[in-house]
């Protein structure tokens, strides 16, 4: 089945100021390789070409953005669909922002559909919160039979290195596993800007940056403990591993971005080495 691509123009919104993007993908096994059959798409949010730089077929593509950040009233909808057995990693070139907000709550909406025995790896670069946004983060995951799932999402408010801090605005993130109609994982956070939870000990104890990794697999039993090897002691810095029934948790929480990206990226590998016998093979676009 050839890629097919829709483009629908009739769908804009006529408010100037708002900036509304869809993009959906199919993906489905063909000839030994996870191929992305058809894509839909309307406003700034597009696809190049797949890659394919792995042995067993998986199939590496990267969501582009081409403005760069998210304005007010602006609206994200991401949706994905894994055959069964299919393998797709997805990521993205840069850091999404979310400016400040003049016009109503932006939003970001991912929805993930993951066949039996597929494997979806959605691993995209750093959010960046802007004083002064109205940020709305939302993701669902729905896991077939014998499925995987890893996602990870790195949140940044303010930018410290301009000395720009979150004073003002609001957060929300939420996220929701489901596999065969039972939730597995659910978590949200509401974060009003000056909220204790930024400074409070127990939270965010001041830092401007923090992670999450959640891996989804049957096959995920004891495997925190290996991460934990991996990774090794941290000093000051937080990271930690949480083993739960069906998935692994892995939290970041310090000054830096690139170091939450190191430290998840070889508790990926490590969770991939286990989980699905091969080792993690990092995008290409994360070195440019």
């Amino acid at each position: 089945m050839p890629d097919r691509v829709v483009t629908d123009h009739a769908r804009y919104t006529a408010v100037p100021s708002h900036w509304p993007a869809e993009l959906e993908l199919w993906f489905a096994t063909s000839a030994g390789k996870t191929r992305l059959m058809r894509r839909r798409h309307y406003g700034p949010l597009v696809v190049q070409k797949p890659f394919h730089p792995e042995k067993d077929g998986t199939c590496h593509v990267y969501l582009l953005h081409p403005p760069g950040g998210i304005a007010g009233g602006d609206q994200l909808d991401l949706r994905f669909h894994l055959g069964v057995e299919a393998r797709v990693v997805l990521t993205t070139p840069g850091a999404t922002k979310f400016y400040r907000s003049e016009h109503g709550r932006s939003t970001q909406s991912t929805t993930i559909d993951v066949g039996a025995n597929a494997v979806c790896e959605y691993l995209p670069q750093e959010i960046i919160v802007f004083d002064g946004a109205d940020a709305s983060i939302d993701t669902r995951v729905t896991l077939q039979a014998g499925s995987i799932y890893v996602g990870w999402d790195f949140i940044c408010l303010g930018r410290p290195a301009a000395d720009e801090r979150f004073e003002t605005g609001k957060l929300r993130q939420r996220i929701e596993i489901v596999r065969d109609g039972k939730p597995i994982w659910f978590e949200q956070l509401h974060l009003p800007s000056g909220s204790a939870i930024q400074y409070a000990s127990y939270a965010l104890a001041g830092q401007p940056t923090w992670g999450t990794m959640v891996y989804a697999s049957p096959a995920a039993e004891d495997a925190a403990e290996r991460v934990r090897d991996a990774v090794g002691s941290r000093g000051d810095r937080v990271f930690s591993v949480s083993q739960l029934e069906q998935v692994v948790v892995c939290r970041y929480l310090g000054p830096r971005v690139s170091e939450g990206k190191a430290l998840f990226a070889r508790a990926w590998n490590t969770l991939r080495t286990s989980c699905q016998g091969k080792v993690a093979n990092t995008p290409r676009i994360w070195a440019t």
